[in-house]
């Protein structure tokens, strides 16, 4: 039985897409369609995509730790943080707590306003780096390489200073990605702007 009226515009694609099939050449790829599954996409593109996830991710993360500490900013937070290194059975006079204290009290003397504009700057290049390398933007590959590659000397300087399992992963990962990315550039010729004669 056929339906009656005319197509909608998704039956009419998949119509024009069988009967194109039917008749196709076989030397010819298949077309990918706008909205395409994932499995469509090269390595490259799979990888991109990959990156630009794990950039939204730090995105969203930065956005939900911002909001939970913009609910702890009128209250002590030395305090809180003296409560839970002791509920964890921590050593207060250990590195990781002695860090964290201090990080409550720089919290403490940090203006509202200085803190909401540096969470909302970071979550804003988070989300728009991860944006553009899902959409194969170059503007995205060049925001990624730039802010991972500013990440990176801190990264080796707390490599040299506290060598860990850790910290070689998180160095190794990040500096693939850059790497990656700035292959990316010049591998469609961005990389170098073109010098004019």
């Amino acid at each position: 039985m056929l339906p009656d009226g005319p197509p909608s515009g998704i039956a009419a694609r998949r119509l024009i897409l069988n009967i194109a099939m039917k008749n196709r050449d076989p030397a010819i790829p298949d077309p990918v369609l706008p909205g395409a599954p994932a499995d469509h996409l090269s390595a490259r593109q799979r990888a991109q995509r990959f990156i630009a996830l794990v950039e939204a991710a730090k995105g969203v993360g930065a956005l939900a730790a911002s909001i939970g500490l913009l609910g702890l900013l009128h209250r002590d937070l030395s305090h809180i943080v003296s409560v839970l290194i002791g509920h964890f059975g921590l050593d207060p006079g250990g590195h990781y707590p002695e860090v964290l204290l201090q990080y409550a009290t720089m919290l403490q003397d940090t203006s509202l306003r200085t803190l909401v504009a540096l969470a909302g700057g970071y979550v804003i290049v988070r989300l728009a780096e991860a944006y553009g390398l899902w959409r194969d933007r170059a503007w995205g590959e060049w925001l990624g390489a730039l802010s991972g590659g500013i990440y990176v000397p801190f990264e080796l300087r707390h490599l040299v200073h506290r060598p860990s399992v850790l910290a070689v992963a998180v160095v190794l990962f990040n500096v693939g990605i850059v790497a990656f990315l700035v292959w990316q550039l010049w591998r469609r010729g961005k990389l170098v702007p073109h010098m004019r004669r």
